[in-house]
């Protein structure tokens, strides 16, 4: 068993240490499906990567999907906006819903184009190899650097707009760097674990945490707990009793959170408004 899910649950982990942090900012910002529009933008890239003639898993396609997930980032970090009634959720879902368009289109002209689409959705966490998972720490710490330098600037920002734009801080140009990485992580992520597992590595966990604090440190630490208990459970699932690998850890993050809110609900714990949390 360890020899065949070891890797597994390691690139899980890995992927849930950098993910679970960001989806703290993605639900304070109120941007929940941010995830899957850029991570389906890269799949567009990829796609059209693949029907130019490159590789599907070549240096190449994932620079063309890294650079239309950076286009991406670009749209959402001037998008931002106080409109009554045009949320930035609403731009996001429009690229989102064109961009999935667009990649069915390419794929259906594209050689073994179901397949494709078929892996971009599920990924490839039981095949992944030890220099894979190599490459992606050596990238994630960068990320996990860059994000911890400028981190006052990126939760404030999330957690604390308006102070944000009082002190006069360019918040397209901090969005753009906060997106650039994020499309960064997601590009390689969803290649190796699938769209539907990133985006739960990346909300649920901050779902639970929110639902018990508002405190930035507390909110990672129970982000951190929670995914990693979703994510062992999952493998061990899927191992045991021989499914798709994806899936059950997908679905073991939803029972996941099904018993923090049975837990909050029980406990009548109060939690921490944002605006009070410590920065």
């Amino acid at each position: 068993m360890l020899e065949i899910m070891l890797p597994a649950l390691v690139a899980a982990l890995l992927l849930l240490s950098l993910h679970a942090y960001l989806g703290i900012h993605i639900i304070a910002r109120g941007v929940i499906f941010v995830d899957l529009a850029i991570a389906q933008m890269a799949a567009l890239g990829w796609t059209a990567a693949v029907f130019v003639g490159f590789e599907a898993g070549s240096l190449s396609a994932y620079l063309v999907g890294l650079l239309t997930a950076l286009l991406a980032a670009g749209l959402f970090s001037v998008t931002r906006m106080d409109h009554r009634y045009i949320t930035q959720e609403a731009i996001i879902g429009i690229v989102f819903v064109v961009a999935s368009a667009a990649t069915i289109l390419l794929a259906s002209q594209a050689p073994r184009g179901a397949e494709h689409v078929q892996e971009l959705l599920t990924g490839s966490l039981l095949w992944v190899t030890w220099p894979k998972i190599a490459r992606i720490a050596v990238i994630y710490a960068v990320l996990g650097l860059l994000h911890w330098l400028f981190r006052r600037r990126f939760l404030t920002i999330s957690l604390q707009p308006k102070l944000a734009r009082s002190a006069g801080w360019s918040i397209a140009g901090w969005d753009f760097l906060f997106y650039a990485l994020f499309g960064i992580m997601v590009t390689l992520s969803v290649e190796v674990a699938g769209v539907l597992l990133v985006f739960s590595f990346l909300v649920i966990p901050a779902v639970v945490a929110f639902l018990f604090t508002g405190k930035p440190g507390a909110l990672l630490a129970i982000a951190w707990m929670s995914g990693s208990a979703a994510t062992v459970a999952g493998l061990v699932v899927s191992y045991m009793a021989d499914l798709p690998t994806g899936p059950v850890v997908v679905c073991a993050f939803a029972v996941v959170l099904l018993i923090a809110f049975a837990v909050r609900r029980l406990s009548g714990a109060k939690r921490l408004p944002v605006s009070e949390a410590t920065l």
